[in-house]
């Protein structure tokens, strides 16, 4: 298994999250849980695990730890460039 700082991260522009997509990938990146989400969001917590796969499946990652390192480490560099 690769060690975090050894991961590739995916280019920004090589994908395209939805609004709903981005929000809740910004909410899990500050650690709320898929309940929490559901709450704020006003959804069930079937849609947020919904639109967490299709992140997953964007992003190419595989659970909600390295899609929050992708999501903060684009908004990083995004921040940086400005």
């Amino acid at each position: 298994m690769l060690e975090p700082a050894e991961q590739e991260i995916p280019n920004p522009r090589s994908y395209v999250l939805s609004p709903r997509e981005t929000q809740v990938l910004e909410m899990t990146s500050e650690g709320l849980t898929n309940l929490q989400i559901a709450e704020r969001m006003n959804v069930t917590v079937h849609a947020v695990k919904f639109h967490l796969s299709s992140v997953y499946r964007k992003l190419g990652v595989s659970n909600r730890t390295e899609a929050a390192v992708v999501f903060l480490r684009n908004t990083r560099q995004s921040e940086g460039a400005s």
